[in-house]
């Protein structure tokens, strides 16, 4: 063997090893538990108002700026809660003009008394309260902050959380 066959050699077998290594650590980072980031680049900016739902722990409308993450509007609406799926997500988009869900709902920040006294649970002086409540403070943000109302506690806002929104 000549001297310029030995060096292909070594050549060949530093290769190898470096490709091996290179492998197992590219393996050994890859997790398969890590969810799959979706970037989304609109034409336009988005700016306004979302409406965040379903396993979080404040469900109601917050803020929303270019470059939030959904990681950041979960936790705007209080983090997931406890039985909530993180590995399905649902995003829903309505259509120009389609009504919302939520609109058969009743709004907290529009209500009357008599409307509120409709909820189970809530007669003419909690639904006064709430009104007391939205006058001092101004618009609910989220549906969460009915229990910052005297008289109502977390078991009549269990029973008519599903029944209540402050969409507009």
């Amino acid at each position: 063997m000549n001297r310029p066959d030995k060096y292909w050699g070594l050549i060949i077998a530093i290769l190898i090893v470096i490709i091996a290594a290179g492998s197992i650590v590219t393996w050994a980072k890859y997790n398969q538990s890590q969810p799959v980031e979706i970037s989304i680049s609109p034409a336009q900016e988005l700016r306004g108002e979302i409406y965040i739902d379903g396993a979080v722990n404040n469900p109601g409308r917050y803020p929303l700026r270019a470059g939030d993450s959904l990681e950041e509007l979960i936790q705007a609406a209080g983090g997931a809660s406890a039985g909530a799926n993180l590995n399905r997500l649902e995003l829903y988009l309505p259509e120009a003009g389609e009504e919302e869900e939520s609109a058969q709902k009743i709004n907290l920040n529009k209500a009357e008394t008599w409307l509120l006294q409709a909820l189970p649970g809530i007669g003419a002086t909690r639904a006064q309260a709430i009104l007391d409540y939205r006058r001092q403070n101004g618009r609910f943000d989220n549906i969460n902050e009915l229990i910052k109302v005297d008289g109502i506690g977390t078991a009549t806002y269990e029973k008519i959380k599903d029944l209540i929104t402050v969409a507009d």
